[in-house]
């Protein structure tokens, strides 16, 4: 999902509860925190020679030892992010992940699979990234026969 999409999505529900959870279910624990947002620029090789160049938004979240039993409202969340939004270039047209871990979810940069909202809150779906070979993406993508430099 977008940067700029997600944002949208949290400042039309901006009354509601912010709540993280998995495929299965999982919740992030309430009394999480917003704690960093990262504009990434990634410049790689990939194994078949080409060149590749992205740009991700990373959304730390954290849950300290000591929480309260509220999540956070979707607009406290978007305040953090215009603050930091002002001091950090974003691109709005970058992936958004959401980095975070804990004994349901282990610690990776996940991507947002989907969004619902319900009188109970704003639902942030996430799901685990994958690894892939993008010269055999592109092989297969292409028909041709070799795939790795």
């Amino acid at each position: 999902m977008k940067t700029s999409d997600f944002v949208d999505k949290l400042r039309a529900a901006k009354a509601k509860p912010l709540i993280f959870t998995n495929l299965d279910g999982d919740r992030i624990h309430p009394g999480y925190h917003l704690t960093e947002i990262k504009a990434v620029t990634y410049d790689t090789v990939d194994c078949g020679g080409q060149k590749n160049r992205w740009n991700e938004t990373i959304l730390q979240l954290w849950v300290p030892s000591n929480t309260d039993d509220d999540y956070m409202l979707a607009s406290k969340f978007v305040g953090i992010y215009d603050k930091v939004r002002k001091l950090v270039s974003i691109n709005e047209q970058a992936e958004v992940r959401i980095e975070y871990g804990d004994e349901n979810f282990f610690p990776t940069a996940y991507h947002v699979a989907g969004l619902r909202s319900d009188k109970n809150g704003l639902f942030v779906v996430l799901e685990p990234p994958a690894t892939t070979c993008k010269a055999r993406d592109r092989a297969r993508d292409t028909k041709s026969a070799s795939c790795c430099a």
